[in-house]
């Protein structure tokens, strides 16, 4: 029975990431990790795992896989400097959707610095599980920053995953296309990803079906687009027959999931129609296989939502069955009038048929006809182009996150039809704050000097 096991889960919270905010108005809020924190506390599943205080990551750490000199500029670059970076903030994309807020690079370090250590307990068994909320920011780019996203966390796990084990599995859950995770490894067989998003005039606007990956990575790539509405049933039965398929298929020896809140119903930036137990579902599916698993955040726009939907996840991460009654601690007035767990789905429609949900997974079945495991290969068979470094510095390395259903974020699809002259992303603009959000702590520290 593959549900009956026991696993030992390490999770990591740093205290600090909830007194960072990007900018008054942005709908990404760093004080969701705080209030899901508090409701894990709060229903006692600290008590089933262990907790840490990851070390951050270091310039260094960055650099496994971003471009020296775009982890320097984030490292440098503060609300009193900017003005004079305006170069390099054109450059690296940082601006508009990601602006350069106090601690920025503090908040990157924290980010990074879980999801990699979660990387590395499981590599030495020392649990089964390791849990980031922090992390998922799933669209940095290897040189720029992208969709509210300046380092990606999940790409560097995935490498220090990738140094244990042969084949690592990555499943996105997002409303947004995880596209700065399948670009970094779009050319490899050591790496599959499985994005499930919405597809269309909508940010990135990439992940069509037919993006599979190639060289090596033909079919390695994964994507099912999804159009409004989905609800709790469809995405079940896509995503079972999906990652079952990659499962049998791929034969992975870890996965990375990560749990994007925005698929949610409610979301203010998505448009899906998913349950807190619709989505619950795709974690204790994957949970199921009983593989070295890293869970992590991503996005989501209406804090009280996240704070319930993750840390209902938690529950089951630990095997623990959470009462719908939220008890009463210091952020309990982010949950009324029910002061309910649960997220319900709405009566919106879903534009999804069965007809058109079949036709994709039939698309993607028939592509996964073509993986085959490769148990033979070579740990150091890393792709150069996906890690940014050396060989030689492999080895030396191995010793030592405005209107309801609208996102307003730059979309290639956008992208593709501005005229050639006109620079950078058409502006995010207005964010609704969320009720009860604290006035933030604002921070000049610097990490790892």
């Amino acid at each position: 029975m593959r549900n009956t096991i026991k696993h030992r889960v390490s999770y990591f919270y740093d205290s600090d990431v909830g007194d960072f905010a990007y900018e008054p108005g942005h709908p990404m809020k760093p004080h969701r990790i705080r209030l899901t924190h508090a409701l894990v506390v709060s229903y006692g599943l600290y008590k089933r795992m262990e907790i840490f205080r990851a070390k951050p990551a270091s310039r260094h750490d960055m650099t496994q896989f971003h471009n020296d000199d775009y982890i320097d500029f984030l490292y440098r670059v503060t609300p009193e400097n900017m003005d004079h970076l305006r170069a390099e903030q054109i450059k690296y994309n940082v601006g508009s959707d990601s602006p350069v807020f106090d601690g920025l690079f503090d908040f990157c370090g924290i980010s990074a610095g879980g999801s990699m250590e979660g990387a590395s307990r499981l590599n030495k068994g020392k649990c089964e599980i390791a849990i980031n909320w922090a992390g998922g920011l799933h669209h940095a780019k290897k040189i720029e920053a992208s969709g509210f996203c300046y380092v990606n966390d999940i790409v560097l796990a995935i490498l220090e995953l990738l140094r244990f084990h042969r084949r690592v599995l990555y499943i996105d859950i997002d409303v947004h296309h995880g596209d700065g995770v399948e670009e970094a490894f779009y050319t490899t067989d050591r790496v599959m990803t499985v994005s499930l998003h919405k597809y269309g005039e909508f940010f990135p606007g990439t992940g069509d079906v037919r993006d599979v990956g190639i060289a090596k990575g033909k079919n390695h790539s994964v994507n099912f687009p999804l159009k409004d509405g989905i609800d709790d049933e469809s995405y079940k039965y896509i995503f079972e027959k999906v990652i079952g398929k990659v499962m049998e298929t791929y034969r992975p020896e870890a996965i990375v999931l990560q749990c994007g809140a925005d698929s949610l119903n409610s979301d203010k930036l998505g448009s899906f129609n998913l349950s807190s137990a619709g989505h619950a579902n795709c974690v204790s599916f994957v949970k199921s296989f009983n593989l070295p698993l890293l869970v992590l955040g991503g996005g989501g726009y209406t804090m009280r939502n996240v704070a319930r939907a993750w840390s209902y996840e938690t529950g089951i991460c630990v095997g623990k069955e959470m009462f719908e009654e939220i008890p009463y601690h210091e952020y309990y007035g982010y949950y009324s009038p029910d002061f309910k767990l649960a997220i319900r789905p709405s009566t919106a429609e879903n534009h999804n048929s069965r007809q058109y949900l079949d036709e994709i997974t039939t698309l993607i079945l028939e592509n996964l006809k073509q993986v085959t495991f490769a148990p033979s290969v070579q740990m150091s068979d890393i792709p150069q182009q996906s890690m940014g470094m050396t060989a030689e510095e492999e080895a030396k390395q191995n010793d030592l996150d405005e209107d309801k259903n609208k996102d307003v974020r730059t979309t290639q699809y956008r992208k593709d039809k501005m005229v050639v002259d006109e620079d950078g992303y058409v502006s995010d603009s207005e964010g609704e704050d969320d009720e009860l959000s604290p006035r933030p702590l604002k921070r000049r520290m610097r990490l790892n000097q």
